[in-house]
């Protein structure tokens, strides 16, 4: 292949959602494309593997493959199957694909196109209509548990049907879910036993309501056509060639499926980057496309390294992760060859605790978004992201965004056409697209005048309100359906309003939605396969990245490739921060991820690898260290985060975790404290903190020794408080403190001991 260079001479990849003219003939659909994409377009014949590292224009070089096909008369339109992972991407590729001539190819996840297989040949194979899919799988898994006398509280029960999931793509039965578990070194969240009779439980429950889930769809499919050969060999007659994207991400069910699609062809294209494999939890494996060249040993082989997202300085960056990467994934990295103009290198903060680094993310965003003749950047706020590792990371950044009147939207929050303004708007433009040439106010304008007509009566204006807040979110949508006009209007000048309204409906059934015109927050594994002008990756600490539940080597790596895929995203701007302590005035002993490090100014490359777990501080072990008694971790009893605030620490649990929480017991505790804090003369707290109350009513203690275990009960309150706390945990009234002639003159001043922090109100 020839190997990538900067260069001017090919176009930037368009961007995700962009409309495009139609190339007048097969030899156009070739056209702008490098000679490696070219290369992909052109192997029409036999397997094919596309290594495709991050903004390549992996999705350019397999779509116009397609088109380039079809239109040269290799390949019907009908006889392709395209699949990828998500319904965002296969809506994006069928809307490639009719821009470029080919719009009767299928483009489909996995599960919808077997779903598509298995309702058709149902009724041949089985007999009667395929059972109902289930609308909600965690039900089943908690009454399936109930059944099994297990209690699972929230966080258990997304772990274990996680579990079941995985057991099912890897095509593991309940029986030998114990062994396949330890065998692949997953860490199950209750005990394995345990585990495999509660998916034994789900299963029969299934059958006894006659539903199936989404996995049942891939293993149904996958045994209608192993058994019934005569079904395969019609939908082999259906298909006759196969493109599969991020390949990297295939299940061994889904694998399995492939294979029996295909049948002895070799009529296959697959795309992938091993060093984007993030799903791994999932069932997914790169060795699928490490293996392809050993499965079909005549295949061709194009690697894409021409980055045309991102400037050099990010690419750099990228690349020096990489680099540092251990194992099978990173013996095949790419290294990528940035095709873009210099542009700032990245940004590298600590900041003291999470609140100032959400704030000065949010003021350095206000700043981008500004205009550049009001002294900012002039980035629009949809090609601004902030990435994270865990969703609960969200809300700091959420509060300081609004703070500063920046627009956001979540990612993974309410689907854009369920939102109701989205589909008032669509009823609106149904009813303009019918009335046609009877409307004399649209009749002489064109799509995108007539749009902004029908949507000016629900609100949108050219300009957008002042602030943020509901009416904002509503414009926003409406603007977003404007953009889209003027974009299908450019790809098709001649389209009408109908033309629009199917598209809409179209994108709607794919979940495929506009750029909404505010800041992006998602995490890291939402992110995949988006991209911005700017990019901010924050939380970046030991404990959080890697993820604190990141212990073997190859859950290290795949911690590393997910950092990877984050600075991929990224344009132009990137910018990476960590917070020294979580809260103001914590003290400050975290570190920022040993992924910067040799990367970031000041940092030391490593010298040798570290071990896989969470985060903690180094301390000297040499000659005259200071001795200090390790104090072991405190984990959240609900889902087992090590905890480093110290009010999270009293409760024993993360802020956001369910609570057992014996409420009126919590209310007779604070009154007892009031009035003792009445005795002594002193506030509240120094009796017992809020958090010392709400630890105290979520265990109820029976014993000292239990009550003297709840972080703030130290020893010297135990003796002055214990026995009331006991009573009232106990049930049991309490005279009143003003009853009795015992006095507490010079008690009151020695309310506290080390154990309590009187900060923590």
């Amino acid at each position: 292949m020839t190997p990538a260079t900067h260069s001017t001479l090919f176009p930037q990849v368009s961007t995700p959602g962009a409309y495009e003219a139609t190339p007048r003939d097969a030899d156009a659909v070739l056209e702008g494309l490098d000679p490696e994409q070219r290369e992909v377009a052109t192997a029409l014949h036999g397997a094919v593997c596309v290594l495709a590292g991050a903004g390549t224009g992996k999705t350019r070089a397999i779509t116009h493959r397609i088109a380039y096909g079809v239109r040269a008369g290799i390949l019907q339109p009908a006889s392709v199957l395209a699949v990828t992972f998500t319904n965002r991407a296969a809506g994006e590729m069928r809307g490639r694909l009719r821009q470029l001539g080919a719009g009767g190819v299928q483009a489909r996840t996995f599960h919808s196109a077997a779903l598509r297989q298995l309702q058709y040949f149902w009724p041949k194979a089985v007999g009667g209509e395929v059972p109902r899919l289930a609308e909600r799988k965690v039900q089943l898994v908690a009454e399936a548990a109930a059944r099994c006398r297990v209690r699972l509280d929230r966080n258990e029960l997304r772990d274990v049907t996680g579990e079941i999931e995985w057991s099912k793509v890897t095509q593991t039965v309940p029986e030998d879910y114990p062994a396949a578990a330890a065998k692949s070194g997953r860490e199950a969240p209750r005990d394995p036993v345990e585990i495999g009779r509660i998916y034994a439980g789900y299963e029969q429950l299934k059958r006894d309501r006659g539903v199936i889930d989404f996995e049942d769809v891939l293993l149904l499919t996958v045994g209608v056509l192993e058994e019934r050969p005569d079904i395969a060999d019609q939908v082999r007659r259906q298909y006759q060639h196969f493109v599969v994207d991020e390949y990297q991400d295939v299940s061994p069910l889904q694998q399995r499926l492939l294979e029996l699609w295909l049948g002895e062809r070799q009529s296959l294209c697959v795309v992938g980057d091993a060093s984007q494999t993030i799903y791994s939890f999932t069932g997914a494996t790169p060795d699928h496309l490490l293996d392809f060249r050993t499965r079909h040993p005549g295949a061709t082989v194009v690697k894409l390294i021409r980055d045309y997202r991102s400037t050099p300085q990010v690419v750099h960056l990228a690349n020096g992760l990489l680099s540092q990467a251990r194992g099978r994934a990173a013996e095949h990295r790419l290294e990528l060859v940035s095709q873009r103009d210099p542009g700032p290198e990245p940004v590298y903060t600590a900041y003291a605790d999470e609140p100032a680094e959400a704030e000065a993310t949010a003021r350095r965003i206000r700043e981008l978004i500004t205009p550049a003749g009001q002294g900012g950047a002039g980035v629009p706020p949809s090609q601004v992201a902030v990435l994270y590792r865990v969703n609960a990371q969200s809300e700091l950044y959420e509060q300081a965004l609004a703070d500063a009147q920046v627009p956001y939207q979540l990612r993974g929050a309410e689907r854009f056409f369920e939102r109701p303004e989205v589909r008032e708007a669509g009823m609106l433009l149904r009813g303009a697209a019918r009335a046609g040439s009877a409307d004399p106010v649209l009749s002489d304008e064109d799509v995108p005048s007539q749009v902004r007509a029908v949507l000016g009566t629900r609100g949108w204006t050219p300009d957008p309100p002042a602030g943020s807040g509901a009416v904002r979110d509503r414009w926003e949508s409406l603007a977003a359906l404007v953009r889209l006009a003027e974009d299908f209007v450019r790809g098709r000048p001649g389209a009408t309003l109908s033309d629009l309204v199917a598209e809409l409906d179209e994108r709607a059934a794919a979940q495929h939605a506009p750029t909404v015109e505010g800041v992006t927050l998602a995490s890291l594994h939402a992110a995949k396969g988006l991209e911005w002008d700017a990019v901010f990756l924050v939380g970046l600490t030991e404990g959080m990245m890697p993820i604190t539940y990141a212990k073997t080597d190859q859950q290290i790596e795949e911690e590393r490739r997910l950092l990877y895929v984050g600075v991929t995203r990224a344009r132009r701007h990137l910018s990476l921060s960590w917070a020294l302590s979580r809260t103001p005035g914590g003290r400050a002993s975290r570190r920022p991820t040993r992924f910067l490090n040799g990367l970031r100014p000041g940092s030391a490359a490593p010298a040798a690898r570290m071990p896989g777990g969470g985060g903690g501080i180094e301390r000297g072990t040499g000659p005259g260290a200071p001795v200090r008694k390790r104090r072991a971790p405190v984990h959240c009893r609900v889902c087992g985060r090590t905890l480093t605030d110290a009010g999270e620490m009293k409760l024993m649990r993360c802020e956001d975790c369910p609570s057992e929480l014996d409420e009126a017991l919590y209310e007779r505790l604070r009154d007892w404290r009031a009035e003792q804090a009445g005795l002594l003369g002193q506030p509240a707290f120094c009796v017992f903190t809020d958090k010392t109350l709400l630890a105290i009513a979520e265990a109820v203690p029976g014993t000292e020794s239990e009550l003297s275990g709840i972080p703030g009960v130290g020893r010297r309150k135990l003796g002055r408080f214990g026995a009331d706390v006991l009573a009232l945990c106990a049930g049991r009234e309490l005279p009143s403190a003003h009853d009795g002639d015992e006095g507490v003159e010079g008690e009151g001043t020695q309310p506290g001991d080390p154990a309590e922090n009187s900060t923590e109100k």
